[in-house]
């Protein structure tokens, strides 16, 4: 199907939007399921293993100083300006987001439901105190002088490519001294349920669910294509390459999102506002 098949299917009607990976690829966020990322078999750390293995959780911590900098100095795209520009234009219900990148906010979208939280923030899982990640970032390269020498290449969700073989100096709690960890839903953990239920309040209030770079692989984002489909509700895929949802779609876009949102953006609303 085609982007002017996609502007019909919206066009009049009110729009809840689902973003995955695949709507900050563009911006030089690798993703785990898109085209081109199946043959490295990557798995990211799992809850269970981070909470009660010192050594997984060194090796995460090690490979997130080293993919900080870059993940964090990553600008929106062009598909995260015009789902900004849709809302300006009153035409959402709201943004519902698997992505820990912040990039929604940063191109100027304002109801935002981050299911599986940011990597901006991290939180003592003892007191539940809570640091920006820069400082942390400060405190790590503190503890381990000359780190970011290393040679590693970026992955998904602010990681890197990095093999350690020990010595690696963890920081702790400032004010308990207890394990810290970053504000995401690992692998293996929930999506609170406070959360999950201001994301249907988002996707029930609409006519329409769009889905954006996301292969629906992952439940906590399929969930809401099932619940749009139960409840009759339309549904509009863009991704690249094929997605768990493809089946309940009534559109269906096989491209990248910042080839295909302004487009849309400048049907519906005249202007992407990028």
């Amino acid at each position: 199907m085609t982007v002017d098949d996609l502007v019909v299917l919206l066009r009049h009607r009110r729009v809840a939007v689902l973003t995955g990976a695949g709507c900050s690829t563009e911006s030089g966020i690798p993703d785990y399921r898109g085209p081109g990322t199946r043959e490295r078999a990557r798995r990211p750390i799992e809850h269970r293993a981070f909470v009660s293995d010192p050594h997984a959780r060194a090796r995460y911590w090690a490979r997130s100083a080293i993919g900080w900098p870059r993940f964090s100095a990553v600008a929106p795209n062009a598909a995260h300006h015009a789902l900004a520009s849709l809302e300006r234009a009153g035409l959402l219900t709201g943004l519902i987001t698997q992505n820990v990148d912040r990039l929604h906010h940063a191109a100027g979208s304002e109801r935002i439901v981050e299911l599986h939280g940011a990597l901006s923030e991290v939180r003592c899982l003892t007191c539940g105190a809570r640091e920006d990640r820069v400082a942390l970032q400060r405190r790590i390269l503190d503890l381990n002088p000359d780190f970011l020498a290393r040679p590693a290449e970026l992955a998904p969700d602010g990681d890197a490519e990095l093999e350690i073989a020990g010595g690696f100096v963890v920081p702790a709690c400032l004010a308990c001294d207890g394990i810290l960890k970053p504000d995401v839903v690992f692998f293996g953990d929930n999506v609170p349920r406070v959360r999950v239920d201001e994301a249907f309040a988002i996707a029930d209030a609409a006519e329409v669910l769009l889905v954006v770079g996301s292969s629906l692989t992952v439940f906590s984002g399929y969930r809401f294509v099932l619940r749009a489909a139960e409840r009759g509700q339309r549904i509009a895929i863009v991704n690249l390459g094929e997605t768990r949802g493809d089946p309940h779609a009534h559109v269906r876009v096989d491209a990248r999102a910042g080839e295909v949102l302004p487009l849309v953006a400048d049907a519906l609303v005249g202007r992407t506002g990028a």
